[in-house]
């Protein structure tokens, strides 16, 4: 008796049974999905429930691009990784994982961060992608490459306990800039490794990827193209909104004005433009020492409420990153000031916001932020 039973092993028949019971699915959704090749972009929150679903569901072929490291802090929500997986890159870690779950799948690794340079030619080698991306730059270069490249881009974001998704598709529907047409300001929204994030909320957002991939590799309806479904996993509430398709937008309106990919870092405002505004930067060492002089100094923590609760800085002034250019008048331009939030990127933020309002006095960023402090002191390590 022949080892192959329409395209299928006889194990993957006996792996895939519950799928080829479906008859929106059966032998030839199967083999549709066994043909498919996805990329994952991003191998932690949303990538690793995508990768582990996709591989389970028998995708011939998955692409995973992550530059970074497995941390222990990652392991909260990252459900793909273990602890004996810290200090490793996540690809490696996650293909172990997926090739223990299905070793019938082809995984490729792209242990790299996905640019301008590289965006083109990796994603060109795939049928689909799962962004599961945590910032603005590269959302907006996925999407763009997406949309030049003419594939589909399944779409999730998180923050906290709230998250959405999206299916963008050009040809069909809205792409992501026809939703988001501008990033928000610098320092506006702050990462999960900032703001923090419900363990389980990337596990609901990183499910409903992977069944968008799932069901645009094998045809079923009812997608979320032309939908932004909005998930509160606090009150546990779905909604969604209608998203139309932009005329005007510049990558996949009527006239496009985008027809390459562009400097994600400096659109999304991230880069400094005025070589002359280069922020100063202060140690933890060197604010130490000025605290032990007794050297006039403002110390202003951005931190929200529930951060400065968790490992509070007793010398410091509290003015959250929204209040700052209205309540510039309560400092000192005649003192300097040093800025602090969880790993100084935020303050950073906040001295530039500073200086656009037209604020005068000399401002330092402290350099790696609370995490630093608490480094010097002797304190525990900072990972909240």
């Amino acid at each position: 008796m022949s080892d192959q039973l329409g395209g299928l092993t006889k194990e993957e028949v006996t792996r895939y049974s519950r799928h080829l019971l479906l008859p929106d699915v059966g032998l030839e959704g199967q083999l549709k999905l066994k043909a498919a090749k996805a990329l994952i972009v991003g191998a932690g929150g949303l990538g690793a429930p995508v990768a582990l679903y996709l591989a389970a569901a028998g995708v011939g072929e998955l692409g995973l691009v992550d530059p970074d490291l497995v941390e222990l802090s990652n392991l909260q929500r990252q459900i793909i990784h273990s602890v004996r997986d810290i200090d490793r890159p996540k690809v490696y870690s996650a293909a172990d994982r997926l090739k223990s779950l299905n070793p019938n799948i082809k995984i490729n690794l792209h242990q790299v961060a996905l640019s301008g340079v590289n965006a083109l030619d990796i994603i060109g080698q795939y049928d689909i992608v799962a962004d599961g991306t945590d910032n603005y730059p590269t959302r907006y270069l996925v999407g763009d490459a997406c949309v030049l490249l003419g594939k589909p881009n399944v779409y999730a974001s998180i923050f906290q306990f709230e998250g959405q998704a999206s299916l963008f598709d050009a040809q069909r529907g809205p792409c992501y800039r026809c939703l988001y047409p501008a990033p928000p300001p610098p320092g506006f929204s702050p990462s999960c490794g900032e703001g923090g994030v419900m363990g389980v909320l990337p596990g609901i957002l990183g499910s409903i990827q992977a069944a968008e991939v799932i069901k645009w590799i094998i045809g079923g309806a009812d997608s979320l193209v032309g939908r932004l479904l909005l998930v509160d996993a606090w009150r546990m509430k779905f909604s969604e909104v209608k998203l139309e398709k932009d005329p005007h937008c510049p990558i996949c309106g009527q006239k496009p004005t985008i027809t390459t990919l562009v400097d994600y870092e400096d659109f999304c405002g991230i880069k400094n433009k005025d070589p002359q505004q280069a922020l100063l930067g202060m140690t933890a060492a060197e604010l130490k020492e000025r605290l032990d002089r007794g050297d006039p100094i403002q110390i202003i923590d951005i931190r929200e409420p529930h951060e400065r609760t968790l490992y509070p800085f007793p010398q410091a002034i509290a003015v959250p990153f929204g209040q700052l250019t209205r309540r510039q008048k309560e400092f000192d331009p005649g003192q300097d000031m040093v800025f602090i939030c969880k790993i100084g990127q935020r303050s950073g933020f906040a001295i530039r916001a500073l200086r656009q309002a037209g604020y005068p006095g000399s401002m330092y960023n402290l350099i790696d932020g609370v995490a630093a402090w608490r480094q010097l002191t002797g304190q525990e390590p900072l990972a909240y």
